[in-house]
This record gives structure tokens, sequence and C-alpha cells, in this order.
């Protein structure tokens, strides 16, 4: 497990990276009161405006939640040695993958695989 370890620890750095710098960045939106719905805009407009700010804001948030809680999860598996290989087939993922898409669980064929009976259902209920 050890060696798994020391494997990734480049993979790990730039997790831990991102990690940080996704916490850094929603302090500062704490920070700034984006959130703070105090203000009162008397035109409809710029109501309007706000309102789809605030939205936006909220959508950029929940993307960055999950993505949190992919690079922990990314984490994890550093440490208990799983990182690296695919949770469909079992093979190990290629490091540039990996590198390119630290968080990734699934190895490039598989996502293929994955992506293409996404599309299928898609266009499945469209018809």
């Amino acid at each position: 497990m050890e060696g798994a370890r020391t494997q990734f620890d480049a993979i790990r750095q730039i997790l831990e990276a991102q990690r940080t710098q996704i916490l850094r960045e929603a302090g500062r939106v704490v920070e700034s009161g984006i959130n703070s719905s105090a203000e009162l805009f008397p035109d409809p407009t710029d109501m309007a405006t706000r309102e789809e700010l605030e939205a936006f804001s909220l959508r950029l948030k929940e993307r960055e939640k999950n993505l949190l809680r992919k690079i922990d999860m990314a984490l994890d598996r550093i440490e208990e040695g799983s990182f690296g290989i695919c949770e469909a087939c079992g093979q190990p993922i290629e490091e540039r993958r990996l590198m390119a898409r630290p968080v990734t669980t699934l190895c490039i064929a598989c996502k293929t695989d994955q992506e293409n009976r996404e599309k299928m259902e898609q266009s499945t209920k469209r018809t």
C-alpha cells in the first residue's frame, strides 16, 4: 500500500491543490457576501439580473461541492491503495488519464462505454 501512495504523490498533490483552491474560493465568496439579498433593487430588471446571478452562483457551488466530494474520494482511494483501478473492469487506469482527470474512477474504455449507453438512453427517451 505504501508503494501505491508514493506512486501517486504527484496526483495527490494535484488533488490537494485543487481542494485548497476550491475551499479558498468558497471562503472568498462567503466573505464578499455574494449571497446577501439585503440589497434592494427598485428596478425589476436589476432585481432579475441579481436573481439570475445568484442562481448561477448556486449552480457553481453545487458543482464545486461535487468536485470536492470526488477529490476527497480520490484521496481516500490513494490512501487505501485502490486508486488508479477502474471500478467497472478492475484494470489499471492509464497514468495519462489520471493526470488529466485525477478524480476519475473509470478507464477510458469503460468511460466511453458509459457515455455511449447514456447517449443511447437519451435518444431512446426523445423518440
